[in-house]
Parts: structure tokens; C-alpha cells; sequence
């Protein structure tokens, strides 16, 4: 049997010789370690992904808990004020009903005073007319002597009144 030495044999020879190299110089163990360093360091990476994910949910609850906290407080200020607004009417309706009352008895008590003016006014020109008139009568019918004693008794009348 004959060996030739052809390409498919150098090429055998190559790769046998490549493999004890590689075996020589611990490819293998080095690839292996890269794995393990690079399986680790993917261990690693998921853990601090899930411990992240963990952290922002926790975030995430408190920040839901705050925002709750937030809108019940909103609720609260919306109901105060609401409370406020009520009592502000109330009171301002209050104080316009008083308002119009005391307006209404100062215009009812300025009418009663105008009232009495005008009754004062009536009298006094009733009275005014009624002695110009009891005057004339009395200037046509009554001599000096009557009219004399006429005044004395009517300044003697007044006199008593004043006093």
C-alpha cells in the first residue's frame, strides 16, 4: 500500500497539529473561563436588572401613595373651601338682609319725619290762613277797643301755653 503525501494530508497533519496547539497553549480552558466570566457577568447584569425592577417598583408604590395622599389633601382643600364658600354667602346674604332692613327703616323713618314736616308745614299755613282770614273779619267787624282786647287775650293765651 502506498502513502501518498497529497493536500488532504498536509491538511490533516495541519489540523492535527493545530488542535495540539491549542490543547497546548489551554484554548479550551481560556474559552471556557470567557463563558463562565461572561455567564457570570450576565448572572450579574439580570440581578441588578431584577433588583433595579424591584427599586422602581417600589418607587412606583410610593409615588402612588403620595399621589393618593395628594388627591384626598386636594378633596380635603376642595371640600374646606367649598365649606368657606358657603359660610361667605351665607354671611353676605345675612349682612345684605340687614343692610336693606336698617335701609328700609331709615327711608321709612325719614319718610315718617317728612311726614310730620308736611303735617308741620300744613298746620303752619292753616294757621297762617286762618288768622289772616280771622284779621280781615275781624278788622272789618271789631273797633280798636275790641281789638285791643283781642290781642291782649290772645298774647295772655300764648303766654300760658309757653309756660
Amino acid at each position: 500500500m502506498e502513502f501518498a503525501f497529497d493536500a488532504t494530508f498536509f491538511a490533516f497533519v495541519g489540523l492535527v497539529l493545530f488542535l495540539a496547539l491549542v490543547v497546548y497553549l489551554k484554548v479550551p480552558g481560556m474559552l471556557a473561563r470567557s463563558l463562565d466570566d461572561r455567564a457570570d457577568q450576565i448572572r450579574n447584569e439580570l440581578a441588578e436588572a431584577k433588583r433595579l425592577r424591584e427599586e422602581a417598583q417600589h418607587l412606583l408604590a410610593e409615588y402612588q401613595r403620595k399621589r393618593k395622599e395628594a388627591e384626598a389633601e386636594a378633596a380635603h382643600i376642595v371640600a374646606a373651601a367649598e365649606r368657606e364658600a358657603e359660610m361667605l354667602t351665607t354671611e353676605a346674604k345675612k349682612k345684605t338682609e340687614e343692610f336693606v332692613a336698617n335701609r328700609t327703616a331709615l327711608s321709612e323713618q325719614k319718610i315718617k319725619q317728612a311726614e310730620v314736616e308736611a303735617m308741620k308745614a300744613v298746620r303752619s299755613a292753616a294757621v297762617d290762613l286762618a288768622i289772616a282770614a280771622a284779621e280781615t273779619v275781624l278788622a272789618k267787624q271789631a273797633d280798636a277797643k275790641v281789638q285791643s282786647e283781642l290781642f291782649g287775650n290772645a298774647v295772655g293765651q300764648v303766654k300760658t301755653r309757653l309756660n
